[in-house]
């Protein structure tokens, strides 16, 4: 699609974007924040109703939840957890070095700050949070990120606590693991202001960059999650949840545009044939008695396990279960996702129908359940089975999802699937979810917090990047180091040290990666081992070949000494090292060797390695070896 079809069809997206902060403790109590653990010292078994709002109302995403009737269960980690997570005891008041950090991210986007923050609760029926609802509070509003030729609205910036990580999801039952539960995560929102699927993902990639560049967030899998709303004219808002890669952004909205463009075309096709939300019409019947002979196995497994079997009518609607919604997508894939979600029916198939006969139940089996139930030509049939409990819960949302395609587009939340595709995964949240917390006092944001945070923002990243295209920093290394904690660093080495700008980005940016290439494990290089290490080579205490190696005995010990490190060689010294590996190359009669050249070279640089310039041990062995010939 180009750009105009996306303006014909009125794309619209926005984005939120959820950042785990780098902070030493979670946001509400004292246990370590970003500590994993799948070893768990205790299990709890919890189950989530809904709660009314302060108006009296309940949110239809609780309601949604409550229907499915899972048991939650908690691995929980005693390192890790305390009983404020498990609603046990009340909260400590909000973390301040969080809250800092989510402060400067919002002056970074250039917001106007709060000046006294309250907390809210947002309620959850997943069982992602166990209490039930997530502590979370707006510290900023109305910024704005420059985006090519225009600017791009942030709505605004709120600091929350993070979630559960999900284990497993299955019939009725899913698990938790608690650890990444309580970190302190910031929510950037932003206006629907891209107009196709790549601003979306480029917008993202801004306010990634924009979030690292301060040194002050989680990086790694799982640290940044996206959710991306998304809507096309005539429909509504589509809420994808939980991206976890900005690359899948592009296909992950087209394919939403194109759900939603189709099933507008839908609904038209529906109003052909006087079918709307006023005349729609399904019936459910049992039909267990007229299949319990039947040799199609999932049927046939879930009636030796004594289930039942259910047939819904949805009256004239033929041949439009196979009505195409997203790429080799059907509409039939919409009332499949409702019945596993809600009713928990999880195997799949978990539903057949009578517009796509083929490799289900014969015939035969087909004509008889139709003539049963009274199903005319023009009518589509739906089967179901499992439970009582589930199967009754199953038929009635195959109703309401065949209704809602008379209506349009209804409002969900949406899984990014692996495929490009979404799925179901939850009714959209409403604003009856949030309600004030009665456990903690308002915040007041001071203005010389406010300064104290303004006086010591970085630059933005677009503008390091500048520079550094001037310096003639390799273009690999030119992002990457921008968005790097390490950056302060770098401006010191090249405008303090006086250090060459290729060699300080090479060294901050290529020789990590080099090292773990190595097998070193290390979270992140400190600073000042760094910053005392860069010095002595500018004191020609290490060469350049040695830095690499200087890192790696740093990291091992802990501490830069240079008394770990063997001493510099000085490069007229090397013609001798030279000639008498050559003669070690005599005595292991090794000289013979077509590529005398390589070995040679590559003696003498495990004897000089890291204490001299690689590069003119190189050209002293071509010279040493010209000079042979």
């Amino acid at each position: 699609m180009t750009d105009e079809d996306y303006k014909t069809v009125g794309f619209k997206s926005g984005l939120e974007i959820h950042q785990q902060l780098l902070t030493e403790k979670k946001l509400f109590c004292r246990c370590p924040a970003g500590k994993y653990n799948h070893r768990f010292d205790a299990e709890i078994l919890r189950h989530m109703r809904p709660t009314l709002s302060e108006l009296g109302e309940y949110d239809g995403t609780a309601l949604m939840e409550f229907k499915t009737k899972k048991d939650i269960i908690y691995h929980i980690n005693r390192e890790t957890v305390c009983t404020y997570e498990m609603d046990d005891t009340p909260p400590f008041e909000i973390n301040d070095q969080a809250l800092d950090i989510a402060l400067e991210i919002g002056m970074l986007y250039r917001c106007s700050i709060i000046d006294e923050i309250h907390i809210a609760r947002k309620q959850y029926l997943d069982g992602s949070i166990p209490t039930g609802f997530q502590r979370t509070s707006i510290t900023s509003v109305d910024g704005i990120v420059p985006y090519k030729d225009r600017e791009i609205e942030i709505i605004q910036l709120s600091i929350e606590e993070d979630s559960c990580r999900e284990v497993s999801d299955y019939g009725h039952k899913r698990v938790y693991i608690a650890d990444r539960l309580g970190m302190p995560l910031i929510e950037t929102v932003t206006a629907p202001d891209m107009k196709n699927p790549n601003e979306v993902a480029e917008v993202g990639k801004i306010l990634s960059n924009i979030v690292k560049s301060t040194g002050k967030v989680r990086t790694g899998a799982g640290a940044a999650r996206e959710d991306v709303n998304v809507s096309v004219t005539g429909g509504t808002r589509i809420e994808i949840k939980g991206v976890p890669s900005l690359k899948r952004i592009p296909l992950l909205t087209y394919n939403e545009a194109m759900r939603q463009w189709n099933l507008l075309r839908l609904r038209e096709e529906l109003k052909k044939r006087n079918i709307t939300s006023d005349t729609f019409e399904s019936h459910t019947f049992d039909i267990t008695r007229i299949l319990r002979k039947t040799k199609y196995q999932p049927i046939a497994n879930s009636l030796q396990e004594e289930k039942i079997i259910n047939a819904v009518i949805l009256r004239g609607f033929k041949g439009l279960l196979n009505w195409q919604t997203q790429t080799e997508t059907y509409f039939s894939k919409e009332i499949s996702d409702r019945v596993r979600v809600i009713a928990c029916l999880s195997n799949l198939p978990n539903i057949i129908h009578s517009d796509s006969t083929s490799e289900t139940i014969s015939i035969a089996e087909w004509q008889k359940v139709k003539k049963a139930i009274s199903a005319k030509d023009e009518d589509t049939v739906v089967i179901v089975w499992g439970s009582e409990m589930d199967v009754h819960t199953a038929t009635k949302e195959i109703a309401i999802r065949a209704k809602e395609a008379a209506i349009g587009v209804p409002s969900e939340t949406r899984q990014a699937l692996k495929d490009g595709t979404t799925g179901f995964e939850r009714i959209l949240p409403g604003p009856d979810r949030m309600y004030p917390d009665t456990d903690l006092p308002p915040k007041r944001i001071t203005t010389d917090r406010i300064e104290r945070i303004k006086a010591n923002l970085p630059e933005y990243y677009w503008e390091r990047e500048k520079w550094y295209k001037e310096l003639k920093v390799p273009a690999d290394l030119i992002e990457p180091l921008a968005i790097s904690k390490l950056a302060g660093l770098f401006k010191h080495a090249v405008t303090e040290l006086g250090i060459d700008a290729k060699l300080a980005a090479k060294v901050l940016i290529q020789y990590p990666k080099r090292l773990r290439k190595m097998k070193v494990e290390f979270d992140s290089i400190d600073e000042e081992v760094m910053l005392a290490l860069l010095r002595a080579y500018k004191q020609c205490l290490i060469s350049k070949e040695g830095i690499l190696y200087a890192m790696h005995d740093a990291i091992k010990y802990g501490v830069f000494d240079l008394d770990n490190l063997p001493p510099p060689i000085d490069e007229k010294d090397i013609p001798h090292v030279i000639q008498y590996t050559y003669a070690e190359l005599n005595r292991k009669s090794l000289h013979k060797k077509e590529n005398i050249g390589k070995v040679l070279c590559g003696m003498v640089m495990n004897k000089v390695r890291g204490r001299v310039d690689g590069t003119f041990v190189s050209k002293a062995v071509s010279k040493f070896i010209k000079e042979l010939k």
